[in-house]
C-alpha cells in the first residue's frame, strides 16, 4: 500500500509565533506565501536605489490621500502574508496599527526584480491577481522598465502595459516619469 507524505503548511498567526520565539529572527528577510516560508533575495544598492526613489515619488504625489508602505507586509490571507518593496494603501487615522492592510485595503503593490523577476512573475502575479489587488507595478531593473498590471481576474491581470525609460505612466491621476524611478548606475 502506497502512502501519501502531505506537506505541513503554516498559517500567519504560526508564522509570527515563529518570530516570537526565535525560530525566525528579526534580521532574516522571509515571507509567508501560500503557506510556505521564503527566503527574499539580499537588496543591491540599485534595488534600494529604485525602492527609495519611488518611496519618495509617491509620497509627494499623494500626500495624505494613500498611504504608502515600504517593504511592509500586506495580510492577503491566513496563508499569505507577502513584504512588496512598496504598497500604496487607502488612507487609515491610525496607519494599520491594529493590524497588516490587507486586499481591500490595498491600491497596488510594487515589486522591484533584479533577481526575483521569475518568481515575481510566477508566484507574485497569480497571488495578487487572485486577492483582487487592483494594480501591481513590477519595476524590471534588468529590462529597464515598469510592467503595469491591472484588472485583476483568477490568476492573472486582465491589462498588462510595459513602460520603457521615456515613457510617461497615468496612475490614479498623476503621472510618474519612468526615468524618475528606474535608476542608472554612474559611470
Amino acid at each position: 500500500m502506497v502512502t501519501e507524505v502531505a506537506k505541513r503548511l503554516i498559517n500567519v498567526d504560526e508564522y509570527y509565533k515563529m518570530a516570537e520565539v526565535g525560530i525566525l529572527k528579526p534580521s532574516d528577510r522571509v515571507e509567508l506565501i501560500h503557506g510556505d516560508i521564503y527566503e527574499m533575495s539580499p537588496i543591491g544598492s540599485r534595488h534600494a536605489s529604485i525602492v527609495n526613489r519611488l518611496a519618495k515619488i509617491l509620497n509627494n504625489l499623494f500626500g495624505e490621500e494613500m498611504i504608502i508602505g515600504i517593504q511592509a507586509p500586506v495580510r492577503i490571507n491566513h496563508k499569505n502574508e507577502p513584504e512588496p518593496d512598496i504598497s500604496i494603501l487607502k488612507p487609515k487615522s491610525d496607519y494599520y496599527v491594529s493590524a497588516h492592510p490587507g486586499p481591500t485595503d490595498t491600491v497596488a503593490v510594487i515589486e522591484v526584480s533584479d533577481s526575483s523577476i521569475k518568481y515575481d512573475l510566477e508566484v507574485k502575479v497569480p497571488l495578487y491577481a487572485s486577492s483582487g489587488i487592483p494594480h501591481l507595478w513590477i519595476v524590471n531593473i534588468e529590462a529597464n522598465h515598469i510592467e503595469v498590471y491591472s484588472r485583476p481576474k483568477g490568476l492573472d491581470y486582465l491589462e498588462r502595459t510595459i513602460y520603457q525609460l521615456d515613457d510617461e505612466i497615468k496612475f490614479l491621476n498623476k503621472s510618474i516619469q519612468v526615468k524618475d524611478v528606474i535608476t542608472q548606475p554612474e559611470s
